[in-house]
C-alpha cells in the first residue's frame, strides 16, 4: 500500500473515479463523479486538483475530457485493476444492477444463522442500494456461491454493503 495519506473527501472522490473508470472506455467527467457521490461539481474539481498534484489522476482536456486514475490511484486505495476480472452480479429486488460488480465478500458469524452478516466490497456506486433492500449476489466465478439478504447499511467511502444473510447456495446445493 502506498504511503500517501488522503483526506476523507479526497478518498471519496478518488474511489468514485476508480469505480466509474472501471465501466467507462473514456475519461470520467467531474459531473459524473459529483453525481455518484452526491457532491457539488465544484468540490470535485477542487479535490481533483490536489489529486493531480499527488499524481493520482490525470486530466484529459477537451469536450470529451475528464479524469483518468493512474496506477498510483489503485495503489493508494489498495485495490486491483479489474480489467480481466470475472463478474459477480448483484440484483436489488430481483432487478440486476448495472455497473456494479462484487470485488470481495467477507462473511461473519456463519455459525449463528440469526447473526450471519456479509460485508460486500463493490466496484461501482453504492447509491442503488438502501437499507431494507433485498439483494441477491452471484454466482461467484470460482465457487458459484449465491447469497441473498437484506441491506443493513451502506458505506460510500469504502464502497461496502452490509447484508443480513437470509440464504446461501452453492451449485451442489442446487443439484440436490
Amino acid at each position: 500500500m502506498s504511503a500517501i495519506q488522503l483526506t476523507s473527501s479526497q478518498k471519496r472522490v478518488l474511489t468514485a473515479l476508480v469505480n466509474l473508470a472501471e465501466n467507462a472506455d473514456r475519461p470520467v467527467s467531474g459531473r459524473e463523479i459529483a453525481e455518484s457521490i452526491n457532491r457539488n461539481p465544484g468540490t470535485v474539481r477542487n479535490r481533483m486538483q490536489s489529486l493531480r498534484d499527488l499524481r493520482l489522476v490525470e486530466g484529459v482536456p477537451g469536450p470529451d475530457g475528464g479524469y483518468v486514475p493512474t496506477d498510483g490511484a489503485y495503489d493508494t486505495l489498495g485495490v486491483e485493476r479489474m480489467d480481466d476480472a470475472e463478474s459477480t452480479p448483484v440484483a436489488v429486488e430481483g432487478d440486476p444492477v448495472e455497473g456494479v460488480n462484487v470485488e470481495e465478500i467477507d462473511l461473519s458469524s456463519v455459525a449463528n444463522p440469526e447473526l450471519c452478516r456479509a460485508e460486500l466490497v463493490i466496484r461501482g456506486p453504492v447509491s442503488p442500494f438502501e437499507a431494507g433492500d433485498h439483494v441477491t449476489v452471484g454466482p461467484t466465478p470460482a465457487a458459484g456461491l449465491r447469497l441473498s439478504g437484506v441491506v443493513d447499511a451502506t458505506n460510500v467511502d469504502g464502497n461496502t454493503l452490509l447484508l443480513r444473510i437470509q440464504g446461501m447456495e452453492t451449485p451442489a446445493d442446487a443439484a440436490t
